[in-house]
């Protein structure tokens, strides 16, 4: 949850910062104008001729006045052309005009008889941006502006009068921020395609539907823009012809990408909603290449197959299906769906706005505002990829460290393995001769007199010392013989307490038990009992006079943990590394083959160990068991 707040707080920035450079650069560009004209006049007629004369348009009746906030003043029946007449001011001699937005397809500035101005186009865009230069304009004299396009028509904004310079860098920056986010889009993506040739398979895939994606908003966000048209107009059936493949190519990346990190959906719909949307697209990319090879032969199919209404209603219902799906996978706790779902929601959210806004306004309206959405998607997406980065190195250090525990517990396999085998063939075979040995001696003992006594005991007691690690040889060896009951894990300790208090008094510490009653685990009550008496009196033997050792249980239905712990002389971590090898061992006298017997008998039974120590401070041992019911 801290992560998606961090991740609002992000893109509201990022945005709210966007939004601010922008509406400061549109103020200062409106602080530029020196004059702003709101009102002219309008005339609709059902033929265009661009060759009518001043004298012919002021002998029309039928002009009407409008302001720059009449966006969409309704077309009579049958008009196919807009004239336009607008008086210049008093004061705008040697200033330039700008006209920011003009919907036509065709358009002619006249002044006078003369013409200033002249546009036909071709192919579907009808926006245009119309800089006049100074010398084209003279005091107090009327422009008129002939309109032809069978869509919307006219002037769509305020027209501005002032400096030629300041008109210019208006002129330039009303689509310089689209040419900014889409190239830079562009380049994003062919540097994500780069990378997409060290991928695997399994990745490949996803990576290039994202990288259509951005690739297709880049040239969207270029090729929707007015001010290429207005500046290189000689190219605009290619712009066009882009334009329409980057949708095309979008719609399907997006949906096959949201399927591919968020899911498919409710019975599948997105992935059939997608198959739908390949096939769509696929109709329409071959049609943008035969309109455009045939020269628009089959624009009336191409037009139909391609028309605002019938690929926005496509849109609506993709957002509208990825928007529900997205909650859905948010709502469930997926943290990158939560993440994807936020920003990807905001592009939807943007985009739908707009789509039922430009049918609101029947047309009149530019979309803009998706390209935030835009933004702000792909701000999530970097999210994503930035946790995706970190997780993969955590990823990484974590195997590692798993590595090093596999090849240290393999190496250690190998080594009880060895010593297994050994123990098994080794021990039996020294058993049998020290026994008789020791039956020997032992009867030497008692018919021997009192001078030779002491030295027949040091030699039973060394007999004794070596029968004791050959048992733990075989306990190694063999530690899963014995039968296997129900243990209640206080009654074991109530006998392993009666058996090392005396040896805990002898060096002057103390022990102490809380576990509780209904505590069970399966395993064999000697070899349990052998195990923590080796834990324990470890733990009595890191006391060094005065100290206490503290033993205490817990667990649920599934782990029983039981906890020993002193207040000894503690271990180095180099010395925690090795506890359990062959052969090592703190003692002087010790052979390790005691705590090695421990690791063994625990892991028979299913359970692990584990030990925390810090030198001069004491040590503290962890054992797990499976936990069991009381049979």
């Amino acid at each position: 949850m801290k992560g998606l707040v961090k991740v609002l707080a992000t893109v509201f920035v990022v945005v709210v910062a966007v939004f601010s450079v922008f509406f400061i650069e549109s103020t200062n560009n409106k602080k530029s104008t020196e004059q702003t004209i709101d009102e002219w006049q309008i005339l609709w007629m059902d033929h265009f001729d661009p060759e009518t004369t001043v004298e012919q348009l002021e002998r029309e009746r039928g002009w009407i006045s409008v302001t720059a906030d009449d966006k969409a003043v309704e077309r009579p029946a049958g008009a196919v052309a807009q004239w336009v007449k607008i008086k210049t001011p008093a004061n705008s001699e040697g200033k330039a005009m700008l006209f920011k937005k003009i919907y036509g397809y065709d358009i002619i500035v006249k002044q006078g008889n003369q013409k200033i101005y002249e546009s036909h186009r071709e192919y579907k865009y009808a926006i245009n941006v119309v800089l006049l230069p100074s010398e084209n304009l003279d005091k107090e004299e009327t422009i008129y502006l002939g309109i032809r396009t069978p869509n919307r028509i006219g002037i769509q904004s305020g027209v501005y009068i002032g400096d030629f310079y300041n008109l210019h860098n208006m002129y330039v920056k009303s689509s310089l921020s689209d040419f900014i986010i889409g190239s830079s889009l562009m380049f994003i993506a062919f540097i994500m395609l780069v990378c997409a040739i060290f991928l695997n398979a399994e990745y490949a895939s996803t990576w290039v539907a994202l990288c259509l994606l951005i690739l297709s908003c880049g040239f969207i966000m270029i090729t929707y823009s007015s001010f290429l048209y207005s500046t290189y107009g000689e190219y605009g059936k290619i712009y066009v012809a882009l334009f329409d493949l980057s949708l095309y190519i979008l719609l399907p990346s997006f949906t096959y990408f949201f399927e591919k990190v968020i899911g498919k959906g409710y019975k599948a719909v997105i992935t059939k909603f997608r198959v739908f949307q390949f096939c769509y697209s696929s109709i329409g990319i071959a049609m943008v290449a035969i309109n455009y090879l045939s020269h628009n032969k089959i624009y009336g199919f191409y037009r139909l197959l391609s028309s605002t209404q019938l690929l926005g209603m496509i849109m609506i219902i993709q957002f509208v299906l990825l928007i529900a799906t997205a909650i859905t996978y948010a709502v469930k706790g997926n943290k990158e769906a939560q993440i994807l779902s936020f920003g990807f929601a905001i592009f939807t959210g943007l985009s739908l706005i707009e789509l039922f806004w430009f049918y609101f306004k029947e047309g009149y309206y530019d979309l803009f505002l998706w390209k935030w959405g835009v933004v702000s998607f792909l701000i999530s997406l970097i999210v994503i990829m930035g946790k995706r980065f970190a997780r993969n190195h955590e990823q990484i250090v974590e195997y590692s460290k798993q590595l090093e525990m596999f090849n240290n517990e393999l190496q250690r396999s190998e080594k009880m393995e060895i010593i297994s085998e050994l123990a098994a063939s080794v021990a039996h075979e020294v058993r049998n001769p020290l026994q008789v040995t020791r039956g020997f001696l032992q009867l030497l003992s008692e018919k021997n007199s009192s001078s030779n006594q002491l030295y027949l005991n040091m030699a039973l007691d060394e007999l004794d010392r070596a029968a004791t690690i050959i048992t733990d040889f075989l306990t190694f060896a063999k530690p899963e013989a014995g039968k296997v009951t129900t243990l209640n894990v206080l009654e074991e300790f109530i006998h392993i307490e009666g058996i090392l208090i005396p040896l805990v008094n002898l060096q002057g510490g103390k022990i102490s038990v809380h576990i509780p009653s209904d505590l069970y685990i399966k395993g064999n009550s000697s070899k349990f009992k052998q195990a923590f008496i080796n834990i324990i009196k470890n733990s009595i033997e890191a006391l060094h006079g005065e100290g206490e050792i503290e033993i205490w249980a817990h667990g649920d239905t599934e782990q029983v943990n039981i906890y020993i712990k002193d207040n000894g002389e503690g271990m180095d971590p180099e010395v925690l590394d090795r506890l359990g090898e062959p052969y090592f061992s703190n003692k002087t006298k010790g052979t390790g083959l005691g705590l090695m017997v421990t690791f063994r008998i625990i892991e028979v039974m299913k359970g692990g160990i584990s030990f925390t120590s810090t030198k001069g401070v004491g040590t503290e041992v962890c054992v797990r068991f499976p936990s069991t019911i009381k049979s």
